[in-house]
């Protein structure tokens, strides 16, 4: 059916409905037969595919093919064990990547969108995947249109639907049907499309399409969006890449010279393919979604809602919070603190009343629920509150001067305007910024203007928020209801001075921003006096070289005046939304990475450029909300710089597991090279080195991710995107650890062999195990010693080293184990002797950490070595 052709009636009556909307009952039996109301997600993967995802990869296939040679050759006993465990890895992989998809999706759900709707006749909010045909939906400015509707009333309604058509101009809508014609979407005027956002005005419409069967759903069946990866995922799969290709001639050139040296081919071809998986990070990428998937449920706990994953990543390199003032840098309780009133003002019309308590009362959308309580946003709350408290009532007044209609709010105009009924006419009352309201006064008050400056001015001087009113009374509702008809010629009735406090806990935030080397910014459409003080009680601006731009200052700017001061601005007051894209574009052009905060709908284009988009979950509207990549659930700064604690944790400790998985790989693989150029025999067998690819590798370096945050994380400056894994000193430190781990494994080996010791094997494969978990306690910190942050601090890592310990020796002392596993045991002297040599690994790092505590004391000079780096051995 056309529905833009169609009359209202007639659609109600195709779909079955009314203006009262559905009763519950039918909206449940129309959801079972159409669907949810959401978009198919072809990305979306079913445990089968997560089963053979875990098969197909690289490493796996390898490790297939090792299994094959196995049975080729006659080790049978080897291929079982293989394939064990590449079982066990599947099913350690599938598990976690079904969590970190379900930890998403119940993230997700917690994310979804609401509608308003009329259900059993009266407004109730539902998840708009709930919405069904034949629903009505109350839609106002800020909304995003929940599914393809038909228009049933419209007030000055706007839509913005860009999104969809590419048209820049908002469509203003009409729910009269259109004349019969061929008509393309932008001009379907009686229609909504799911997905575009209302950015003026009110309606009430009928849900006509929903899920796939929308305008926007018939687009996603022909593309689905790419999954996004993040600028730390690129580089670890470039650096994964890399060292396959390091990996295979590591692995051919040891089967070659093994070959020469006459060994057994059978052998040193299965030793030559675990060598190379040795030299593969395969448990990175599940490291990474998992630490990314732990990060959003910490950040949920701490009130920080993240709809896009790879944003808990970036956090970490925030320089720039660009953040509004009301409630989040304060409390958003306004409170009404005095009243400003021009003295021998009368209007026509409202007797012996109070022109300004009058204009408090009536011009504001605040009102009571069922229980009495306030509802509305804060600013409207106190100044009805105010009246209410001078027997000026909204309730009573309305019933003596009706209101007939009103301009909303704009951020361009900075007004809001109602009109109302009275016995002389109608009365127009106008709230708004008062430099707004000073160009539509009346001639014969222009002369006082002046003076009213001096009085906001003095007042904003002192963090008052200054709202000023006007009013003028009309013969009869204009015909033409707009902003030049009806807020012109306007008489000052005066101004309320109201006052948020700063938040306590965001004044502590700020100096922690700044002591974390990020600058926090304050954008408000405040008066410039109002927001510099508070932004100096909150330390936002702490130096007179610190600036405050006004919207106006900085339209007036070109491009390269605006870059050269762009970095210097503390506070942009009275900017329009629209203005906050040109102040991110400027920063990061700057190569600031810049965290961007919104509530409204102008705010979008912004949330979508800034590197970090913030909306507001109390708030803030759905277009906000969709167009960011986190929501604050409290809208407070404070949880903000939270976050980035968070993701500065989160790299770190994927930091952790690299320098901690690679530093492992190198030592096997210098163990295993070197060791015939020694004149002895090969360390380790395939085996062994599967084991410790899976255990002693995989359990505590999955641990790693729950470590907490380092005591200087919010102490140092931001990190750098652009910087690579291997960025401060992380290579000399992998060869370095590495080459210690390789040498005493060979020197084990090489003492046990010439002490005539049956089982010098195990020792070897003892030492390398155990200097491994050594060094998985001893990279907990850079700087720190394990003996300050605490071995209780993270209890999961203790507890994967002691596991893995146990499973060790479980290998080691069970006869069963002995054969699949080709170990024997060790006596006490043995196991100590080899448990004592690998914890020379921890002593080294934890002896490398305190020396360079103390050479990076103030004052002294840190010695260089060639490259640049410090510590050759052991530096990070």
């Amino acid at each position: 059916m056309d529905y833009y052709l169609t009359p209202v009636t007639e659609v109600a009556a195709e779909l079955t409905t009314s203006p009262a909307g559905l009763d519950a009952a039918t909206a449940g039996q129309r959801l079972a037969e159409h669907g949810p109301n959401q978009l198919a997600d072809a990305q979306q993967k079913t445990i089968w595919q997560l089963v053979l995802h875990q098969l197909a990869d690289v490493m796996i296939l390898v490790l297939l093919t090792a299994a094959g040679v196995s049975v080729l050759i006659g080790e049978a006993k080897s291929a079982y064990v293989i394939l064990a465990i590449v079982m066990l890895n599947a099913v350690i992989g599938f598990v976690q990547e079904y969590r970190a998809d379900k930890a998403m999706e119940a993230l997700q759900k917690m994310a979804a969108s609401h509608a308003q709707v009329l259900r059993d006749g009266r407004p109730q909010e539902i998840l708009t995947a709930e919405l069904v045909p034949g629903d009505v939906v109350l839609l106002e400015a800020g909304h995003v249109i929940p599914a393809d509707v038909r228009f049933l009333e419209t007030h000055t309604l706007k839509v913005d639907e860009s999104s969809l058509t590419g048209e820049s101009s908002n469509v203003e809508k009409t729910p009269d049907a259109l004349p019969p014609g061929e008509y393309p979407l932008g001009d379907r005027l009686n229609l909504g499309y799911k997905g575009t956002s209302v950015t003026n005005g009110r309606a009430t419409a009928y849900v006509v399409a929903t899920g796939m069967k929308t305008e926007l759903g018939k687009i996603a069946a022909l593309i689905q969006t790419a999954e996004v990866v993040t600028p730390l995922q690129k580089r670890l799969g470039t650096l994964g890449k890399r060292l396959s290709v390091v990996a295979l001639v590591v692995g051919a050139l040891f089967f070659g010279v093994g070959w020469l040296r006459g060994e057994a081919w059978q052998d040193l071809l299965l030793v030559s393919i675990s060598l190379a998986i040795a030299a593969l990070p395969e448990a990175l990428p599940a490291l990474v979604t998992v630490s990314l998937a732990l990060g959003a449920g910490r950040l949920m706990k701490s009130h920080a809602l993240m709809r896009k994953l790879p944003a808990v990543e970036t956090l970490g390199s925030v320089t720039y919070i660009c953040t509004d003032k009301t409630g989040t840098l304060t409390l958003n309780q306004m409170t009404v603190e005095d009243l400003y009133e021009v003295p021998a003002v009368t209007l026509a019309g409202l007797a012996d009343r109070n022109g300004l308590l009058t204009a408090l009362a009536l011009n504001t959308d605040a009102s009571h629920d069922a229980e009495n309580h306030w509802l509305g946003d804060s600013t409207e709350v106190a100044l009805a509150q105010y009246a209410a408290d001078k027997d000026y009532a909204r309730p009573a007044l309305e019933e003596q001067f009706p209101r007939l209609a009103e301009l909303p709010f704009d951020s361009e105009r900075k007004c809001m305007t109602t009109l109302h009924q009275t016995p002389e006419g109608v009365l127009v009352l106008t709230k708004g910024a008062a430099g707004s309201l000073y160009k539509q006064l009346t001639d014969s008050q222009q002369a006082g203007i002046a003076d009213l400056t001096r009085r906001v001015d003095a007042q904003a001087a002192q963090g008052y928020r200054v709202l000023a009113y006007g009013a003028k009374m009309l013969p009869e509702l204009p015909a033409d209801l707009t902003p030049a008809t009806v807020e012109t010629g306007l008489t000052f009735l005066g101004f309320a001075s109201l006052l948020d406090p700063p938040r306590e806990e965001a004044r502590q935030a700020v100096a922690e921003c700044k002591t974390a080397g990020i600058i926090p910014v304050m954008i408000t459409g405040d008066h410039k006096l109002t927001a510099k003080a508070i932004a100096e009680k909150l330390g936002i601006i702490s130096s007179e070289d610190e600036l405050v731009l006004t919207g106006p200052e900085l339209t007036a700017l070109d491009e390269p005046a605006f870059a050269a001061v762009v970095e210097k601005v503390r506070v942009y007051a009275r900017v329009d939304p629209a203005q906050k894209l040109r102040i991110i574009s400027a920063l990061q052009a700057r190569h600031q990475f810049v965290a961007m905060t919104g509530d409204g709908v102008n705010d979008a284009p912004a949330l979508k450029n800034a590197d970090i988009g913030i909306a507001m979950g109390i708030n803030g509207t759905e277009v906000a909300k969709e167009a960011a990549a986190m929501i604050l659930l409290d809208d407070n700064f404070a949880t903000i710089v939270e976050a980035v604690r968070h993701g500065r944790r989160i790299y770190d400790n994927i930091l952790k597991f690299i320098r901690y998985l690679l530093a492992g790989s190198a030592g096997e693989i210098i163990a295993l090279f070197c060791a015939p150029f020694f004149g002895l025999p090969v360390p380790l067998l395939a085996i062994h080195i599967l084991w410790i690819n899976l255990i002693t590798d995989g359990l505590p370096g999955l641990a790693l991710a729950y470590e907490p945050s380092e005591k200087n994380s919010m102490r140092r400056p931001p990190i750098d995107p652009r910087q690579t894994i291997f960025a401060d000193g992380l290579g000399w430190f992998i060869l370095g650890v590495g080459l210690l781990v390789g040498g005493l494994t060979i020197g084990t080996e090489a003492w046990a062999i010439r002490q005539d010791l049956p089982h010098w094997q195990t020792m070897a494969f003892t030492v390398l195990c155990f200097s491994q978990l050594g060094l998985a306690l001893a990279i907990r910190s850079r700087r720190e010693s394990i003996f300050s942050i605490g071995l209780l601090s993270n209890k999961p890592l203790l507890g994967a080293v002691v596991l893995t310990a146990g499973l060790h020796l479980t290998i080691l002392y069970v006869p069963f184990c002995n054969e699949l596993f080709s170990t024997q045991p060790l006596t006490v002297a043995e196991l100590g002797l080899a448990v004592a040599i690998a914890s020379v690994v921890f002593w080294v790092v934890e002896l490398q950490k305190l020396i360079s505590r103390r050479w990076k004391r103030p004052g002294v000079q840190v010695p260089a070595l060639s490259g640049g780096a410090t510590l050759a051995l052991v530096s990070d």
